[in-house]
């Protein structure tokens, strides 16, 4: 027994030096349930979504192991469909998963996700009530708050000068920005910009608001210089860009790169997204699952995390500690009243994601009247072709 105490202290003394960490803000009774078990924790996340030990950060994974003798078997995926198609098929089999707030409301419809025991999770009283019963998991049974963060507009100082209070969503629709304008390559973030800028809301299932959408983002196409993604961060950084849309915790990487960069999340309103931390139904071990989500809760990992993804905390036990000139920027908590004119992306309708993927694929395509026209000439060149192919036959059959 003496030997086993002793190795303990070893540990947590290896755990405080190596890591940093003073983990006498936790609870030791708890984490060690399970020590020397050989047991182990399959967790999916995002890619560089975690704290993990480059650049001087805490090796948060590493530090679990440590604490609690579970092995984390980690792996990351790219998006949310990607995460959603592994779960679906099966196969592999997770313990942990961090979708958005939408996908989360869709694994918990199609039962794809378990409800979490807050028993086996004492850190979640450190969660603000504002990210708690969102519009994904209204009873707030089936997710812990993770990060969360807004979308807005990242631009140059040098390229654009209107004053930062005047830039609004329109600024994507001026001709004066032609060819210097960088738009979301999907359609729900960028239906999301014109639904905000017209007014709508941005889980709008009206076939009507969504056309005039379409037809708005038709008419900003020739203005666009390309449709990107992580291509944002090389374009905006390199000046090749005036003004591009992404969100609030990359952009301050790109700021850093280039601090000709600035940050804006226009006063209309934006999406607030929130990534959560769930249970798959599948799942095997949903009490070390449980210890797992709670170690990300305890406010000195939660730290640790935010502070090498740039997004926001809903951990309030985080921002207490936390530098001040961190919670302070509003880039990353902006200030309440930009808040309450944000909206969170919920589930929508098949048959509105449909409507919204054919009109996404008619402006991207190249001549935004070719559905008008292909079809009859399509028709006329069939016509053609089988009278042709008629008269050849009674030629032949006059020859034989």
């Amino acid at each position: 027994m003496k030997k086993k105490i002793f190795a303990v202290f070893m540990l947590i003394a290896m755990i405080v030096n190596a890591q940093s960490v003073d983990i006498r803000n936790f609870n030791t009774n708890y984490y060690h349930k399970y020590m020397g078990q050989n047991l182990s924790v399959n967790v999916y996340n995002w890619g560089e979504y975690i704290s993990d030990g480059s650049d001087g950060s805490l090796d948060v994974n590493k530090i679990f192991e440590e604490l609690t003798g579970i092995k984390v078997n980690y792996s990351t995926f790219a998006s949310n469909e990607e995460m959603y198609v592994k779960l679906k098929v099966g196969g592999i089999q997770y313990d942990v998963i961090i979708p958005s707030d939408y996908m989360i409301e869709r694994l918990i419809k199609e039962n794809l996700v378990r409800k979490l025991n807050f028993n086996n999770i004492p850190a979640h009283t450190n969660i603000a009530n504002r990210f708690k019963n969102l519009p994904f998991d209204p009873t707030g049974e089936y997710s812990l708050a993770y990060t969360w963060g807004v979308t807005g507009i990242i631009y140059n100082r040098q390229l654009v000068k209107e004053k930062e209070e005047n830039i609004d969503w329109k600024i994507l629709f001026d001709d004066k920005y032609k060819g210097q304008i960088l738009m979301y390559y999907n359609p729900r973030d960028a239906f999301g910009i014109a639904q905000a800028y017209l007014g709508y809301s941005l889980n709008t299932t009206n076939e009507s608001e969504l056309r005039e959408c379409a037809k708005l983002l038709k008419t900003q196409k020739p203005l666009v210089q390309s449709y990107v993604m992580d291509e944002m961060y090389d374009k905006m950084e390199a000046g090749e860009a005036a003004i591009g849309v992404y969100y609030a915790g990359d952009s301050l990487t790109m700021i850093d790169n280039n601090h000709d960069l600035n940050f804006v999340i226009p006063k209309k309103g934006a999406n607030l997204f929130v990534d959560s931390i769930c249970i798959p139904a599948s799942s095997g071990s949903p009490e070390l699952s449980e210890m797992y989500i709670n170690f990300l809760s305890e406010p000195e990992i939660a730290l640790a995390n935010i502070e090498f993804i740039n997004y926001a905390s809903p951990n309030n036990g985080a921002i207490a500690i936390m530098s001040s000139e961190t919670k302070n920027n509003k880039i990353i908590y902006p200030d309440k009243e930009i808040l309450d004119n944000c909206e969170v992306y919920v589930t929508l309708p098949d048959e509105t994601n449909i409507l919204m993927e054919d009109l996404w694929n008619e402006i991207l395509s190249n001549d935004s009247t070719y559905k008008g026209w292909v079809i009859p000439i399509s028709l006329g060149v069939i016509i053609l072709l089988c009278v042709v192919i008629i008269v050849l036959r009674k030629m032949k059959k006059r020859e034989n």
